[in-house]
């Protein structure tokens, strides 16, 4: 048996744009800015408000290439277990990372599969599986 939840939506943008949709979604959630310590290309996220839930609201900085998007990581404590549980279910691993997954659903949509991030919030709402 394993547990998951959705534990962070992730606002995805490359560094063209960043900035102003960083301002943007800052002043729209009523969020303080807090950028990373380390160079972009280091520390390529930046928290916003935890949602409701306990749910937490990121901002990423990508690559060229990559368009603008939402994306969703999937908590868990145990990660071979969940990418097993949502592959049986349709989605399809994309990259493999050392301890998370990319993966993307039936319909192209990327996802992540990560380790637990949120605490409290997912000990107290995480899903049993299996």
């Amino acid at each position: 048996m394993h547990r998951s939840r959705i534990g962070v939506v992730l606002l995805d943008h490359p560094a063209s744009t960043y900035e102003a949709a960083a301002a943007f979604w800052a002043a729209a959630t009523g969020s303080e800015r807090s950028p990373g310590g380390g160079p972009p290309e280091a520390d390529p996220y930046e928290p916003l408000e935890a949602m409701g839930g306990g749910v937490h609201l990121e901002l990423q900085r990508t690559g060229p290439g990559t368009p603008p998007r939402v994306h969703v990581d999937i908590e868990t404590d145990d990660v071979e277990a969940e990418v097993a549980r949502l592959t049986a279910l349709g989605a399809r691993v994309t990259r493999q990372h050392a301890g998370w997954v990319v993966l993307a659903d039936p319909g192209g949509m990327p996802f992540c599969v990560v380790p637990v991030q949120t605490g409290a919030a997912f000990e107290g709402q995480a899903r049993t599986w299996g």
